[in-house]
């Protein structure tokens, strides 16, 4: 899972990319991630992910490496970023990173 097997054309890329730019649009995501979905032509399998924050399953579907902990931020926050945060903690559980303290 790396740049190498990133999908250009994979709609989960640009909504990740216009979510974190577009405080409209992230407000519409946090509110109904479903429309969200729709609204940029995801795939089941896609949605699927997302529905179940599987970032490690959007990874495998070509999500660009630099947007998987982008995607923890969306669902988590993006302030007070630390590798205690919520965002980090959903990452790395996704992503089966193990932390020092386990």
């Amino acid at each position: 899972m790396g740049i190498q097997d990133t999908d250009r054309t994979l709609p989960s890329n640009r909504m990740v990319f216009e979510l974190r730019r577009d405080e409209e649009r992230y407000r519409q995501f946090q509110q109904d991630i479903e429309a969200s979905m729709e609204h940029y032509g995801l795939s089941e399998a896609e949605r699927q992910a997302w529905r179940n924050m599987d970032i490690s399953g959007l990874a495998r579907l070509g999500v660009h490496p630099y947007f998987l902990p982008q995607i923890s931020r969306l669902f988590k926050g993006g302030g007070y970023n630390h590798n205690n945060s919520d965002a980090a903690r959903l990452y790395a559980e996704k992503m089966g990173i193990v932390s020092e303290d386990n």
